[in-house]
Formats: structure tokens, C-alpha cells, sequence
């Protein structure tokens, strides 16, 4: 049957190899956090580097629907007016999230604090996405938000609620519930604490302390009260790390390649995927480290080499939650079996990751069995064949690096939320050496 719809494929061809220096775009996470605190602060902030793809420009449009001059982005180039943390007004409609879970969980803390009420929904995917993680503590805080019977978006959220600070001890890792508590706290009576069972990223704290925020931290706890202000700063948003995760997979597995990524974000929250790699036998160097804004920063050069199969550790997880498409690549090239467990939130992310991946390493002819909490793969030989991604943009992605390795074309399917964390992909990756092609499909 033809759908109405027209959505890019990738055609890619089997071989090649990646060379060159690249900077991918900017840190998708820090770019979202900008906008945010930006908004709420006093003055203007400036951000350079920021990502300007679909998931972050969904951020941007939320707070210019709620009254906040943004200029831009051009170039990376974004100016915020802020309005203090007690300026937004009432968005005159529903605030549409597109496909961006981060903004709808760290949005839901922000607005459910607010004297109005709000509405906020995203595209088929993201309205599948469970927010009784975010909703569920923000209710002990004093929160009034209505979700779908399963607990999904649209989230209607009922301002004028008096919220006080609660002391949470997270059962899941996740950076997206730690923020958006983080920021309820900000308007909360007393004092908010989140414990993590496990790191993860700290933007939102690294940023909340550079707007001169108060904040303390004493191991696997943050804490704030209310009361205080954001100050306006600079910000420069390093290179993303996680899109820079495809290109350390694909130089990793095509013989010949040596590639340097440049000022890529190395927050140790983050360089899961480093670590991975490295254990995997990954030729993994990093040069020119510094910081910038708070955030370390380096360049990142990756020579080809042979991978080995590994248990993944569990304590890397949390650091390397968004490049297991990438690694799961890594994994059918390596050398002997890959498992990976503790990882139960990947069938939560933008597609189900665990059971999407098995199924397109199978289609391509790799042994990839999945679990409930990660998968256990067979390195082998890569094949040729057409792929799903379900819309998913790291999926996309990570089965375009995958023919680098493969002994025919790969096909990918539903790409076009790749524009959502890397705008520009097929064009990069291609002049880094990725035999890559898109077209529409019907």
C-alpha cells in the first residue's frame, strides 16, 4: 500500500574507510540545558556550538511560545533575553516536543512550578514514551500533571501548584529525571535532593553552577533549595560526543582508517563509550584536552584496529546510554561474544533499542540475542540487506557505519529523525570516506 508519507532512506556501500579531522555538531544535552537556563536567568546569555538539530530547536520554540526573545541560531550562534525564573507566560497553545524526550521530562519539572497551566506532546514516538518516572516524583513534590491512562504524553500539567523539596533516591539511572527534579527545585519550599544509584551525565549541574546557581553535591546526591537566582553566561557547547561515537565505531572497524574528532565533549559522565571501545581493543587517543565552560574538552583521534568481544561492564552503562547502536555495531565486528547487560532502559529510548538492533543484526546475518536488560552478540561476518531503524536516529546511523565492514549494500529505512541530533550527517559522513547516499521513500 503507499503511504502518504515520504521519509529518507540510506543507501550505503559495503568497504571504504574514515579519514580526516571532522567536528561533528554540537552536544545535543547542553545545547537543550543553554535554552533552558538561558530562558530563566537574568540577562542575556550567549551560546556558540549549539546543535542545531530538531530535538533542541523543539526547546527553542517551547520557550519563544512562552515569551522569551531568542535570537537564532545562525551558525551555532544563539542569543537569549532572559526573563528570570519567575518570567514565562502562558504558551497560547499545546507545546509540540517533536521526537525529543529530554525536552518534554526536563519541561514537565520547569512548567509544573509555574501560576499556568501547559500541555506538552511530541510526534508518534515520543507520545509512546513512559513519563510516570518524571511524573510519578514531581506528584510527591506537589505536582498536578494529567498523562494518557499508560502513563504517556501528552502531559497536561496544572499550574499554580506549591511545590516543596522532597529527598529522592532514584530507581533508574537517568539524567533526564535527575534534571528535571533539579529544576522543580528551583521553585520547591526547602530543600531537593536526587540520589542516583549509578553516574549520570551532570549538565544540568555543571551548568546550574556556571549560571551561579547554589548547589551542592556530596557523592551520588545533588541538592538545592529555592530562592535563588540565575545569572546570565556564555556558553560554548562542545562537540557531542555520542555523534562522534558512530565515527570512533566506523574508524575502529575499516581497516585503514585514522580519523580526529575535534573538541569533542569529554565529560567523565559521558565517556562510556570510550572506555568500552578502549576494552575492546579500540586505538583510542586523545590530544589537546581542556576546558571550556566548565565542560573538558578534546580531540579524539581513532586508528583502525582489531576488536575483541566483551561483558560490557554495568557501570559503564549509565556513561555510554546513548551510543549502544554504535557499540552494538562495534560488537557484530569484534572477535568472539559481546554481552551486554543492566541496560533495561534502552527498550524505553526513542525505539526500543535492544530488540530493533538484534533485529537489524540479524537481517545483516549477525548472531544477536537479546534479553530483557541488553543483548549478547557473535561477532561475524556483516551481510548485505535492507534495515528498519523505526524512525530511530542513533539506529540510523549506526547501521550506516555498519557497511564500512559488510560484504554487500545496506539499505536504512525511516532516517529522517537523524536531522533531530545530527544535521548534515550523510554529508560528513561521506567526506570523511562513508560511501553513503540518501533518497526519499514512499
Amino acid at each position: 500500500m503507499t503511504q502518504n508519507t515520504t521519509s529518507p532512506l540510506f543507501t550505503v556501500r559495503p568497504g571504504g574507510k574514515l579519514q580526516g579531522r571532522l567536528r561533528v555538531p554540537g552536544d545535543k544535552s547542553i545545547s537543550h540545558r543553554s535554552i533552558m537556563l538561558g530562558a530563566l536567568a537574568e540577562g542575556t546569555t550567549r551560546v556558540s556550538g549549539f546543535l542545531e538539530g530538531a530535538d533542541n530547536l523543539a526547546t527553542l520554540n517551547a520557550f519563544r511560545a512562552m515569551g522569551v526573545s531568542i535570537d537564532g541560531p545562525t551558525a551555532g550562534q544563539v542569543v537569549i533575553e532572559g526573563v528570570g525564573l519567575h518570567g514565562l507566560k502562558t504558551p497560547a497553545a499545546p507545546l509540540d516536543l517533536g521526537n525529543s524526550g529530554t525536552s518534554m521530562r526536563l519541561l514537565a519539572g520547569l512548567l509544573a512550578a509555574q501560576s499556568f497551566d501547559s500541555t506538552l506532546l511530541g510526534d508518534a514516538s515520543l507520545n509512546k514514551r513512559p513519563m510516570k518516572r518524571v511524573t510519578g516524583p514531581l506528584a510527591e513534590m506537589g505536582a498536578k500533571i494529567e498523562t494518557s491512562e499508560a502513563g504517556t504524553p501528552p502531559l497536561r500539567i496544572h499550574g499554580g501548584q506549591a511545590l516543596h523539596g522532597i529527598h529522592y533516591a532514584m530507581p533508574v539511572a537517568s539524567a533526564q529525571v535527575k534534571s528535571c527534579l533539579l529544576l522543580a527545585g528551583l521553585y520547591a519550599a526547602g530543600e531537593t535532593c536526587v540520589t542516583e544509584p549509578a553516574p549520570t551525565r551532570d549538565h544540568t549541574e555543571q551548568m546550574l553552577e556556571g549560571f551561579g546557581y547554589p548547589l551542592q553535591r556530596d557523592a551520588a546526591t545533588a541538592c538545592l533549595s529555592s530562592g535563588g537566582k540565575l545569572m546570565a553566561c556564555n556558553i560554548d557547547v562542545p562537540a557531542d560526543i555520542s555523534s562522534a561515537a558512530f565515527f570512533m565505531v566506523g574508524a575502529s572497524i575499516a581497516p585503514g582508517s585514522d580519523i580526529t574528532l575535534e573538541h569533542v565533549g569529554i565529560n567523565p559522565t559521558r565517556i562510556g563509550v570510550i572506555t568500552i571501545l578502549r576494552q575492546m581493543g579500540a586505538d583510542i587517543t586523545l590530544s589537546n584536552e581542556q576546558t571550556v565552560g566548565g565542560e573538558p574538552v578534546a580531540d579524539v583521534r581513532v586508528r583502525s584496529a582489531p576488536l575483541k568481544g566483551i561483558h560490557i561492564p554495568e557501570d559503564q552503562v549509565p556513561l555510554a546510554i546513548d551510543e549502544f547502536p554504535a557499540l552494538f555495531i562495534a560488537a557484530a565486528c569484534a572477535e568472539g561474544e559481546t554481552v551486554l547487560t543492566g541496560a533495561r532502559e534502552l527498550r524505553v529510548k526513542e525505539s526500543d533499542r535492544i530488540q530493533v538492533m538484534a533485529d537489524g543484526l540479524r537481517v545483516l546475518g549477525i548472531d544477536a540475542r537479546p534479553t530483557e536488560d541488553g543483548m549478547v552478540i557473535r561477532g561475524g561476518t556483516l551481510g548485505s540487506g535492507t534495515v528498519d531503524s523505526h524512525g530511530d536516529h542513533r539506529i540510523a546511523m549506526a547501521f550506516a557505519m555498519a557497511a564500512l565492514r559488510a560484504d554487500g549494500p545496506i539499505t536504512v529505512r525511516d532516517c529522517e529523525n537523524v536531522a533531530t541530533s545530527f544535521p548534515g550527517f550523510v554529508e560528513r559522513a561521506a567526506g570523511a570516506g562513508l560511501a553513503i547516499s540518501q533518497e526519499g521513500e514512499v
